[in-house]
């Protein structure tokens, strides 16, 4: 009597298993997106004020923000083009399994060998766009690297990018080699990995890129701790970073949560006044008062934990394509590399979305703590000037780059906060 083949029974239990998981999991991080992003910054009864550049801004200043928005707007896209097509060449045709093909070696060898190569032939092809965009940036006066300090900080950041990524191939590819649903502990995996590098980040790879010192007592320290204390904000330390040293922009920032969390600032933007550091602080605080590092860490594990499993599922469809039969040969690396690098630009649009409506929050928050719409306008108004910010992004700029609402956006909503209050608009 003929033995019947369960084979394809089998993986067809898989790939429905795989299916339900992605569809639970996806499910459940847009849940807690929905629940947790604050979709109208201010309550519906807050007057519109439409965001109009030319009523804060000269000419003069829109006609530059415009054109460095035109001369960095090529080199982004063809940056974005060819991560594009070097990752359709992987999922779509067998050319990163045949140059895996050539690695020889332990499996767990030919995996890290697989990365590093595939991350220093993309790179390669980027590394002329990057110093394109650091030319313009330089002939703006935006940066102050010269060119060996430029790359140690690019080689660093793909070292980065380039040790995370091995070990979660390594961990796949060796998931795969010993259990058929290798989906299922790759998952938990991917939501560990997600949540230790929430806490990691800041006290580990932060330091690689900037030095950080606690802010110099003196008034404005003081004031800012006082201002923590009387937003209830825990505050680890406020620390100050060397980012002169790169660069001529403003900018300031929350990282991490729990023992982690600190707010930075950098030392560039401690060259103005005093109540628009406190106005940028309190909006951090705004952050940390929210959760919105730690939702933000929640959904990416949870997106994490979704994306393992559609990495299988995706991995079972372009497989025969790529001449790859399973994910436990270590030239599926390639392909997996390729389905992640789409999953992480197709997905940009929608976490900017929800970036957007973040940090219209931590604005309101600090109108709120300050009750100082017109610092609030007056900050905007250098950040926008000395960062060179794009004042009118055409839509899919915007969709595909922008975390923060556009300054006149900003501005505008600060004016609705001050006629909603009863305060003066600026």
């Amino acid at each position: 009597m003929p033995q019947t083949d369960t084979r394809g029974d089998q993986a067809g239990v898989g790939w429905r298993q795989a299916g339900v998981v992605c569809a639970v999991l996806g499910l459940a991080t847009l849940a807690v997106v929905v629940v947790t992003t604050p979709w109208r910054a201010l309550p519906p009864s807050a007057p519109y004020v439409a965001p109009d550049p030319a009523r804060d801004f000269t000419p003069a200043e829109i006609a530059r923000a415009a054109a460095f928005d035109a001369a960095t707007t090529a080199p982004g896209y063809l940056s974005l083009g060819l991560s594009l097509l070097f990752a359709g060449l992987l999922v779509l045709t067998p050319f990163g399994a045949r140059l895996l093909g050539r690695l020889r070696g332990p499996w767990w060898v030919r995996v890290v060998l697989g990365v590093l190569l595939l991350t220093a032939l993309v790179e390669a092809v980027r590394w002329p766009l990057g110093m394109w965009a650091e030319t313009v940036l330089r002939a703006y006066g935006l940066s102050t690297q010269d060119w060996a300090s430029w790359s140690a900080d690019r080689i660093k950041g793909i070292g980065v990018n380039a040790a995370v990524l091995a070990v979660a191939m390594v961990a796949v590819v060796g998931l795969a080699r010993k259990v058929r649903r290798w989906w299922i502990p790759a998952a938990v995996g991917a939501f560990a990995l997600t949540v230790a590098l929430s806490f990691v980040y800041p006290v580990v790879v932060e330091p690689l890129f900037n030095d950080f010192r606690p802010m110099p007592q003196g008034p404005l320290r003081t004031s800012l701790l006082a201002m923590a204390a009387r937003d209830g904000v825990p505050v680890e330390d406020v620390l100050v970073a060397d980012a002169s040293r790169r660069t001529t922009a403003l900018n300031a920032y929350v990282s991490g949560f729990g023992a982690t969390r600190r707010i930075v600032v950098y030392d560039t933007l401690l060259r103005g006044p005093a109540p628009q550091v406190e106005l940028v602080v309190a909006h951090e605080l705004g952050h940390a008062k929210n959760g919105d590092v730690l939702d933000g860490t929640l959904v990416g594990a949870l997106g994490a934990a979704a994306g393992a499993a559609l990495l299988y599922l995706a991995f079972q469809l372009v497989r025969r394509r790529t001449g790859v039969a399973s994910a436990a040969d270590p030239r599926a690396v390639a392909v997996l590399v390729g389905l992640m690098s789409l999953a992480t630009v197709l997905s940009g649009p929608a976490l900017n979305l929800v970036s957007r409506r973040i940090e219209a929050r931590a604005d309101v928050h600090a109108l709120d703590l300050t009750k100082d719409p017109v610092t609030f306008v007056a900050m905007q108004k250098r950040l926008a000037i000395t960062n060179i910010s794009d004042l009118s992004p055409d839509a899919v700029e915007y969709a595909l780059y922008a975390s923060h609402p556009s300054t006149p956006e900003r501005i505008a909503l600060a004016r609705a906060w001050a006629r909603l209050n009863g305060v003066p608009a600026p």
